[in-house]
């Protein structure tokens, strides 16, 4: 029996033991070939109309038979491909449409007051995109790469790298994320997408003008790379409901990436998700002054996931670096033309100068507002991710020790990433060995980064929030999506055991 429809107040169980209840607009909404999901980590009641499934099935499934076609492609028409995804970003007249596309969005998101930081395609973001393609263009395939042989006496065991399947992302609204994902293909697999509504139409154009040519130019299949077309949010739910991803790859804000791999997970599929970020600076009783402040002012020079967002401060310290803390964030906010927004622990407001608790002007995503420059919160918020538009946020904390602020890192962080300034190398190894991050530096934390650090695009960060992920890095790229098939070669007739 399917499910036709819902009526208010009608009991659904979730978690084994919690029941929540149908809302009269949920059963408003509901119609027969709709889809219910519920999710059991919290009981949220996700309605997926019938058309958004469908446009999320036929994308799935044109990226399901792609990855069977890739098996016959050589990997110089994977080259090709970038090469000439790469060519058509690059050309002014194959741009032009997309620049228009992604001012339109810019407009409509900016009149909707969203925010369009990471909205826009900037001139570094298209350079930085085809620099990522031809990255991956010069990148040696591992299809088909031994990685391990085992000889016996009559057989071998060859250990072979080979593609997963059809990875889906799906993705707020930075457009360069779009080029990114196509890694994949190198290692062998297809790639299917959801982009937030606010970038779609850019996406569109991304995809009519660069994508699709490429594709054709380089005789890759059809589906290897397929943009759900659909503004509804629940379109990544329904593409995260389908068992025939491989991979589930969700970036944006923490909550919705929570809830997308709550969905991903009860349909059996593996996460990588990139969502709650913010970065952890510890500074110890003997920090250098001048590498704290360098930290602090590079840390925060925008708004991303590695961006610095708690700072601790030794207690014995707390006199001398607490001034020298506010006079960085001062500068960071400064060259960003704008003034900065304190967080501290209430019970620590005292040790913050009382001007820094006057009303100032904030550049924020609904534009500028007036709120005191510092507010106060409980420890157990030390972890609450700041997601800014202009104006720097920070949360100060003032702890016992080095230690105290990893057993705080550990306990109430995503567990992202930590730095520790410190002149005691002894301490910054047990700094690395006691904090239960992927993500571990001693300066300045923007460097968490795929291409930065690895010199190569990065599909997205993992945090450690949900666990320590197995048998690989944080940094997800395109030739870390792989699986390893065992291949057997016999050479006595006779084997047999």
């Amino acid at each position: 029996m399917k499910l036709t429809s819902l009526t208010a107040g009608m009991p659904i169980p979730w978690g084994g033991d919690h029941v929540t209840h149908v809302s009269e607009e949920l059963a408003a909404a509901f119609d027969a070939g709709d889809r219910l999901v519920v999710v059991q980590d919290t009981g949220d009641l996700l309605h997926i109309p019938e058309p958004v499934w469908e446009t999320a099935a036929a994308a799935v499934h044109a990226a399901t038979t792609a990855f069977a076609g890739l098996r016959s492609v050589s990997d110089d028409a994977v080259t090709a491909f970038y090469e000439a995804f790469a060519d058509r970003l690059e050309s002014d007249d194959s741009f032009a449409p997309i620049a228009e596309a992604n001012a339109a969005d810019m407009a409509s998101a900016a009149a909707r007051g969203r925010s369009t930081t990471r909205l826009e395609l900037t001139p570094r973001m298209r350079a930085d995109m085809v620099d990522g393609l031809r990255s991956w263009a010069a990148t040696p395939s591992i299809r088909g790469r031994i990685t391990q042989t085992v000889q016996h006496e009559g057989w071998k065991l060859d250990q072979v790298l080979a593609g997963v399947g059809p990875v889906g992302f799906v993705f707020e609204g930075r457009p360069n994320v779009f080029a990114d994902a196509t890694g994949v293909l190198r290692s062998g697999n297809s790639v299917v997408f959801r982009i937030g509504s606010d970038a779609l139409g850019t996406a569109r154009a991304i995809v009519e003008h660069a994508l699709t040519p490429a594709l054709e130019a380089s005789g890759l299949p059809p589906g290897a790379v397929s943009l759900v077309d659909s503004a509804e949010r629940s379109a990544g739910w329904a593409m995260f409901s389908m068992p025939e991803l491989a991979l589930a790859v969700a970036r944006g804000s923490g909550r919705a990436v929570s809830q997308l791999g709550a969905v991903a997970r009860q349909a059996g599929i593996p996460v990588s998700l990139h969502g709650t970020g913010g970065a952890w600076i510890v500074a110890d009783t003997d920090a250098d002054p001048s590498r704290l402040q360098g930290a602090v002012v590079h840390s925060l020079d925008r708004k991303v996931c590695n961006t610095l967002n708690t700072c601790c401060i030794t207690r014995a310290a707390a006199a001398k670096l607490i001034p020298l803390f506010l006079t960085a964030l001062t500068e960071a906010a400064r060259r960003r033309g704008t003034n900065p927004k304190l967080w501290v622990v209430d019970s620590q407001a005292d040790l913050v100068p009382p001007e820094w608790f006057d009303e100032v002007e904030l550049s924020r995503a609904e534009g500028t507002v007036t709120e005191p420059g510092t507010s106060t919160l409980r420890w157990d918020d030390l972890g609450r991710e700041w997601e800014w538009e202009s104006s720097p946020e920070v949360t100060l904390a003032i702890v016992e020790d080095v230690e105290h602020a990893v057993e705080l890192f550990n306990t109430l962080s995503p567990r992202f990433a930590a730095s520790l300034i410190s002149t005691d190398t002894d301490r910054v190894d047990r700094f690395f060995d006691a904090i239960d991050s992927p993500f571990v530096g001693d300066g300045f934390t923007r460097w968490v980064d795929g291409q930065y650090a690895l010199d190569k695009p990065e599909l997205g960060l993992s945090n450690w929030q949900f666990g320590r992920l197995f048998g690989r890095g944080g940094i997800l790229s395109g030739d870390s999506v792989f699986t390893v098939r065992s291949r057997a070669t016999q050479y006595d007739d006779e084997l047999r055991r």
